[in-house]
């Protein structure tokens, strides 16, 4: 890594498990790269918390499923920080539609703001994390994606999730003479999911949590993990398991 200063992007950055992700990364003396889709408000207020702090911060918006948007953020990046160390692919849209209700726009939202927008961001992303000489890139599953089986709800989204899963993979074995890690972080039933199952059905007898999936995210990202590369990690309490 050229210098001390460490940058890392994080797609889906401005709310949710993005927010909670990128403060973090702050705290952590990383210059986060916010990047929103539609949740302007969110993202500029998240930035200008980190400037208040006097930490590095810089706001891009794309529409991370078409390629050229992509490469523009990376742009952006180099002409400001002139490098990046770490992407976290966190964006991705639950739409709880069923099956048999599939429409069009569910089908391809779902699929594009997960494997398309991952499959794009990583190949814009690479050229600079080969310059930093100890790249990472963290992406955000789900605790089934390593598993074809039914869904009854969300299609594209199930889809694509397993896409994340088959593109981590592919994209670790391609890189990793590069110094560069790729591996997935998978919730399971966080506390703020949709359709909440009974906690009876938890092994670990409660919901996940933010602090629970960082903690996963921040391993990953560890200089030290350079020999750890297109792994899982399964951060469900044990939900994976029936």
């Amino acid at each position: 890594m050229i210098g001390k200063e460490k940058v890392v992007l994080v797609t889906g950055g401005a709310k949710g498990l993005g927010a909670y992700l990128c403060r973090k990364l702050s705290s952590e003396d990383w210059s986060v790269v916010i990047h929103y889709y539609k949740s302007e408000e969110q993202a500029f207020a998240l930035e200008k918390e980190f400037e208040k702090e006097g930490k590095k911060a810089l706001t891009v918006q794309a529409d991370l499923s078409k390629q050229n948007e992509a490469r523009g953020i990376i742009d952006k990046i180099r002409a400001v920080f002139g490098r990046l160390d770490a992407v976290i692919n966190n964006s991705g849209v639950y739409d709880a539609v069923p099956l048999e209700l599939t429409e069009e726009k569910d089908w391809f939202r779902g699929i594009n703001s997960t494997a398309s927008a991952v499959l794009f961001t990583t190949l814009a992303s690479l050229p600079l994390l080969r310059l930093s000489g100890r790249g990472r890139i963290v992406n955000i599953g789900d605790s089934s994606c390593d598993r074809i089986g039914s869904r009854e709800m969300a299609l594209g989204y199930h889809l694509g999730k397993i896409g994340v899963y088959l593109l981590t993979k592919s994209f670790a074995r391609e890189n990793a003479r590069y110094g560069i890690t790729v591996n997935v972080v998978s919730p399971g039933y966080l506390e703020n999911s949709q359709g909440l199952p009974p906690l009876s059905k938890i092994p670990a007898g409660r919901y996940g949590t933010f602090e629970d999936i960082w903690r996963g995210v921040k391993f990953f990202l560890d200089e030290k993990q350079s020999y750890i590369t297109g792994s899982h990690l399964i951060v469900s309490g044990g939900w994976n398991l029936r």
